[in-house]
């Protein structure tokens, strides 16, 4: 089906009745368009109806399974022929490189060299689709004003014909992809002759024939012994499916790399129990030639046992890539960001040290490193500015990675820039671009010289891409965090006053589950004799919870203030904030403290009750008669309870989310609450605020913030 829209897709056309089209429209325009301009692989979409969603219609040159994860994209992914059709434009991504800086999640599953052009396909008031087609890695890094024309021409008429086909009521039909014939499961089927067929099986070292989806087609008696595997398992199945030890993503990898790349590839593997052989790959548009032989070299120094200094080879493979993305997803502040590359990503391309620095204010400034025993080693980094002239600088700044093999090469680039000092010998600075905007320099130290041949570059440019959009994503939450928490910080009390005849202390422990800014909140008032507390919870976690809590704490204080009873505190905040309009409900408990008479005078608004602890170490729960929660009734009354308060008692005010967790019984919970009280009732009140919350204070996740005002009558 072919969905329609008008400009930019936004709106599109009821799928019509579908009837056979006469030819295969989209197939012939598509290997037209990559015949004339010499590419090697193309695909055509089509917008889906009814949804802003790009569906693979056919797809030419190689096996559909490379651009699965692409099948369907939303018309708003970064992708190039979702940005072609969005943007009306023709998009050029000029090699592996430009791929991994523009389009990492691309990069990371096919981190080898090529170049891709996406031209969108739509009239001037419709917009149909897209088309992306390849070329080699030895395609020049920019596109001829020939190519250009040409592809820009092609998908023009085929959105014309596209159009005419829609008003004729003859959308597309499915069509099968472009591939080329698959060969013939025989020798003489293959090579075209018999007497070739003798001459290669005559050849001592082993021949096969893949088809473009990996699969045997021909091969001879030499590759079938070397393999071990004879010739009639091997034809019709993929070469590592029919050997089992060759059942390993690095070597399918290597034959994708040579379909997509054209490029010659080669790999190593040893055949148990001791025997290494050289596979090298000659592609071509129809399939690969594979020659088998014995890797002597690498069978002897195997033989020999691992040499002094040999390191492991490390090969940063795409279920590795997978695996590293998916977990830098999960990273959430800077720190875990740092913790993550230095764990996994720097081990897995046999760094020894990174430093990760962010940019600000037109200066790069340290946010996190390791491998390094002297942090005086860093500080250079921390404010230098964007403008100096540095590796780190200049690849921040244009956007592109930079590599040195060595020290010396270092010099040579940079004279008048000294060697991070550490005793290391190579580094990567990976700029850490995001959404198009710089966010930092990645470095990677290496102990000794390090050559960065082209893929490895590739893969660390595509982590360098990773790494940035969860680096960009944790600045922004630690950015939120704290301004959350500072405000939540300026709401609150810095300090509760002292009060004569009344001890006091305090705790808050924030929720720990998202940032979101809570409602709790407390307060100690002292007036002439007597003081006043109060604590209660706004309902909500968000910004307008906190500037209403901070707005009935500074009416509770100025109505305590001008001498209001308890009562008529209650009664007025409840006012206020049914005239605020906010919303919002809270909870309170408001209590006028005498000392001198050894009594306090309570009201409460739908809050948790308080405990009271005795001097004998009894423990009550003040059961006290109350009103609705404020905000609820304009009419409420809100009666008062006198409670005696002996020298030694201590009072316990709290919020619902030091007693409330998932799974335990409210009752149960504020009986455990009494138990802790009458066991440590006796430490001194800092100590005993610390024993209430310790609980929570080390729990990972607290679904709720937990506020906690003691008074301990002197």
């Amino acid at each position: 089906m072919v969905g329609v829209s008008d400009g930019q897709g936004a709106a599109q056309t009821p799928a019509t009745v579908r009837t056979r089209v006469g030819r295969p429209l989209l197939s012939l325009a598509l290997a037209s368009m990559m015949d004339e301009v010499h590419a090697h692989s193309g695909a055509v979409y089509l917008l889906a109806a009814g949804e802003p969603v790009l569906e693979m219609a056919v797809m030419a040159g190689l096996p559909r399974a490379f651009a699965a994860p692409w099948e369907r994209v939303g018309l708003s992914a970064p992708i190039p022929v979702a940005d072609a059709l969005r943007e009306r434009r023709l998009v050029w991504v000029g090699g592996e490189e430009d791929m991994a800086v523009r389009y990492p999640r691309i990069a990371m599953v096919l981190p080898y060299p090529f170049a891709l052009a996406a031209v969108p396909v739509a009239t001037e008031s419709t917009a149909y689709g897209a088309v992306f087609v390849t070329w080699p890695g030895s395609h020049p890094p920019e596109l001829s004003d020939r190519e250009r024309d040409h592809l820009t021409a092609a998908c023009d008429r085929l959105a014309l014909r596209l159009e005419r086909a829609l008003q004729q009521s003859r959308p597309p039909l499915p069509e099968p992809d472009l591939l080329a014939t698959p060969v013939v499961a025989g020798a003489a089927g293959t090579l075209g002759t018999v007497e070739a067929a003798r001459m290669v099986a005559r050849l001592p070292y082993g021949l096969c024939s893949l088809d473009l989806h990996g699969r045997v087609g021909f091969a001879n008696a030499a590759a079938a012994e070397l393999i071990g595997v004879p010739v009639s398992k091997l034809l019709g199945n993929q070469l590592w499916a029919a050997v089992p030890w060759l059942n390993d993503p690095v070597y399918e990898d290597r034959y994708r790399a040579a379909l997509l790349s054209q490029h010659t590839t080669s790999f190593v593997a040893l055949r148990p129990p001791g025997d290494w052989l050289s596979f090298r790959m000659y592609p071509s548009t129809t399939g690969l030639s594979v020659r088998v032989t014995r890797a002597r070299a690498v069978t002897e120094m195997n033989r020999a046992g691992p040499q002094p200094g040999d390191a492991p080879s490390r090969l940063v493979t795409i279920s590795q890539m997978l695996t590293l993305a998916g977990a830098l997803t999960e990273a959430v502040g800077v720190q875990d960001v740092v913790q993550l590359v230095a764990d996994e990503i720097a081990p897995a391309v046999g760094s020894q040290a990174l430093v990760v620095l962010g940019s600000e204010a037109g200066r790069l400034h340290v946010l996190g490193h390791r491998g390094y025993p002297d942090e005086r080693i860093v500080e250079r980094f921390d404010g230098m500015p964007l403008a100096r002239p540095t590796p780190g600088t200049h690849a921040l700044s244009t956007g592109v990675p930079a590599f040195f093999a060595s020290r010396e090469e270092l010099e040579r680039l940079y004279p008048s820039v000294q060697p991070p000092p550490g005793g290391f010998e190579a580094w990567a600075y990976l700029p850490l671009i995001a959404s198009g905007r710089p966010v930092g320099t990645c470095l990677l130290a290496y102990a000794e010289p390090h050559p960065f041949p082209a893929d490895e570059r590739a893969v660390l440019t595509s982590l360098g891409g990773l790494i940035a959009q969860a680096l960009e994503r944790a600045l922004l939450y630690d950015a939120k965090n704290r301004l959350a928490h500072g405000l939540q910080q300026a709401l609150l009390p810095h300090s509760l006053p002292s009060l004569p005849g009344v001890e006091a202390a305090s705790r808050y422990l924030p929720a720990t589950q998202g940032m979101e800014i809570g409602g709790d909140f407390y307060d100690l008032v002292p007036t002439q004799g007597v003081a006043a507390a109060v604590i209660g919870d706004v309902q909500g976690h968000n910004v307008t919870a906190a500037g209403l809590m901070g707005q009935i704490r500074t009416a509770v204080r100025a109505y305590t203030t001008v001498g209001q009873a308890p009562e008529e505190v209650m009664r007025s905040t409840n006012r206020l904030l049914i005239d605020l309009g906010a919303d919002l409900f809270a909870s309170c408990l408001y209590l006028r403290l005498d000392p001198a008479r050894g009594r306090a005078v309570m009201a409460r608004a739908g809050h948790p009750p308080p405990l009271l602890r005795r001097p004998d170490g009894r423990v009550r729960v003040l059961d006290l008669a109350g009103g609705p929660l404020l905000g609820i009734d304009g009419a409420a009354a809100y009666p008062t309870t006198e409670v005696g308060l002996a020298p030694g008692s201590v009072l316990v005010l709290y919020t619902d989310g030091l007693i409330e967790s998932p799974g335990v019984d409210i009752e149960d919970a504020l009986a455990h609450l009494g138990e802790q009280l009458g066991e440590a009732g006796e430490l001194p009140l800092e100590e005993l605020a610390d024993h209430l919350v310790r609980q929570h204070a080390g729990t990972a996740e607290r679904l709720d913030d937990v506020a906690l005002l003691l008074l301990r009558a002197r």
